[in-house]
């Protein structure tokens, strides 16, 4: 049989307080003592009552729902990133309505506008695209992660700190020049202290350095052909009694130039090694498993969904409450060592 609707009377009923008491449980919570919260808590429980998700929208506004801005899932580091975004549904109880940029302002504004339409409670910015200036003109909570966050808050990766770790970890693969491998971006990305801390360790460590920027497109078919052309550079000009060590900016990047390393020399060879960064299971599972410098993905997600909750959970307050100055956290990777930059690698082994 099914069960029958549970009205407020009946809650109020089971607890002995007024219907406008308990109204004022499900549309200003904060107004209630924590006491009387159990208290209607415990009713709810056991007269098995099912909230109507649309009655308490259309009568309090909130949808329970945060926008996702992210540029595209081909980089298997925004892919992770966006799983992981989702599963937090189990400890802060939002929803998500996710929207891809792929690297179009005029695309992404009006995917904010459709966002703001649905009376999203918050939003998550991952894309580039559109400046924080521009975002902190919403009237809305925003957290924006691994992207420019002047005036709004921000989750990132101590990318210097990664940059460092993986000139070092190169080093002592035996590397005796080091080469990065990255795109075209603005100084005010956090991902550019990947390059600081890069040249900075390696001129301290005193081996020679140089970078190579790619156009890598908006799309994987664009990046596999840029990456092709970086590799075909790169075999022209290198000097085949060095050892050299390659950092790419981002593990997709580093799986492509493996790939190409193997198909050119049917191995990988003693006088190359190779360091990703993002830490993604691409990076574990590619077809020898290569080193990276790991961001730490599931403890930035949950402390931008904390940061972003903080923002919501305060305008519903009585009396609204805002941050006074927006709020910056940075999380440092870890070094994941792996056969690419194993010392005394040789070609038999693979």
């Amino acid at each position: 049989m099914p069960k029958q609707k549970v009205t407020f009377a009946d809650i109020a009923a089971r607890t002995g307080f007024s219907k406008t008491t308990i109204s004022r449980f499900f549309n200003n919570r904060d107004s209630l003592t924590l006491e009387n919260q159990e208290i209607i808590q415990k009713a709810l429980d056991e007269l098995g009552y099912q909230e109507n998700k649309l009655a308490k929208v259309l009568a309090n506004g909130q949808t329970e729902f945060i926008g996702i801005v992210i540029p595209n899932l081909y980089l298997s580091y925004y892919a992770e990133m966006l799983d992981l975004i989702l599963s937090t549904y189990e400890d802060f109880g939002y929803k998500f309505l996710v929207f891809l940029g792929n690297d179009k302002k005029e695309i992404e504004q009006k995917y904010i506008s459709e966002l703001l339409a649905y009376k999203i409670e918050g939003l998550i910015v991952l894309s580039h695209t559109i400046s924080s200036k521009e975002l902190a003109q919403f009237d809305l909570p925003i957290v924006t992660i691994e992207r420019e966050s002047n005036g709004i808050c921000g989750v990132t990766t101590n990318n210097e700190l990664g940059g460092r770790l993986a000139a070092k970890m190169l080093a002592q693969a035996g590397a005796q020049e080091l080469v990065h491998i990255n795109a075209f971006f603005p100084e005010s990305s956090p991902a550019h202290g990947r390059i600081t801390g890069f040249f900075e360790e390696a001129e301290k460590l005193e081996l020679p350095c140089s970078m190579i920027r790619g156009e890598f497109g908006s799309s994987y078919q664009d990046v596999k052909a840029e990456m092709g052309r970086i590799f075909d550079q790169v075999m022209e000009k290198r000097d085949e009694n060095v050892i050299t060590g390659f950092f790419l900016a981002n593990d997709t990047y580093a799986n492509l130039f493996l790939n190409l390393v193997i198909r050119h020399f049917k191995a990988l060879p003693p006088n190359i090694k190779i360091v990703g960064f993002d830490g993604s299971t691409q990076s574990s599972d590619a077809i020898i498993p290569f080193s990276t410098i790991a961001q730490q993905k599931k403890e930035m997600v949950h402390e931008a969904m904390k940061l972003l909750v903080r923002q919501i959970e305060g305008r519903k307050k009585r009396r609204p409450e805002r941050l006074k100055e927006p709020v910056h956290i940075e999380i440092d990777p870890v070094r994941v060592d792996r056969d690419t930059t194993r010392h005394g690698w040789k070609t038999s082994d693979f």
